[in-house]
């Protein structure tokens, strides 16, 4: 049984492909990406930077070239947390608890069983980066983690972007 859960994990990192973001084998140059975002606009399905002279812009296509992913599946966002109608954040929250008697105060990762936990901290510290309290799950993220354990399709360019 045991053995089973350590895989389990493996297994959905391996099925969704964020081995490219998690284990990068090319030079990263952080300054560039720094630029990169710092100059970063939506125009439309693009992404549209400018790096040392170069106008960048990032396609759906480009997106499926680089990283392997389609534009295809659930898209979710802060604006579109109501596209997948069984998902309720407090139920799912309480069964992916150690303890799921025990009060909820806020969506903490403390709490999580494992595989749920290391589900949490990728989504929360890459996929839907930001600022601060990496320790407390957004509502996006919680929807993120629901579909990847219940294999709901991802539009993961979507996301990302």
């Amino acid at each position: 049984m045991k053995q089973q859960h350590q895989n389990f994990v493996r297994s959905l990192l391996k099925e969704k492909r964020p081995k490219c973001f998690l284990e990068p084998t090319r030079n990263i140059y952080p300054n560039l990406v720094k630029v990169f975002y710092t100059n970063l606009q939506f125009n439309g399905d693009s992404l549209l930077s400018h790096v040392k002279g170069v106008d960048m812009v990032i396609t759906n296509d480009v997106w499926a070239v680089v990283a392997g992913l389609k534009f295809s599946g659930v898209r979710i966002n802060r604006g579109n947390l109501g596209v997948v109608e069984e998902f309720n954040k407090m139920q799912f929250y309480k069964s992916c608890l150690k303890n799921p008697l025990s009060k909820v105060r806020n969506f903490s990762i403390g709490g999580l069983k494992l595989d749920e936990r290391l589900i949490a901290f990728i989504v929360s510290w890459i996929i839907t980066l930001r600022g601060s309290n990496h320790s407390t799950l957004s509502e996006e993220g919680l929807l993120l983690i629901y579909c990847i354990m219940n294999n709901v399709k991802i539009n993961w360019i979507h996301t990302i972007k």
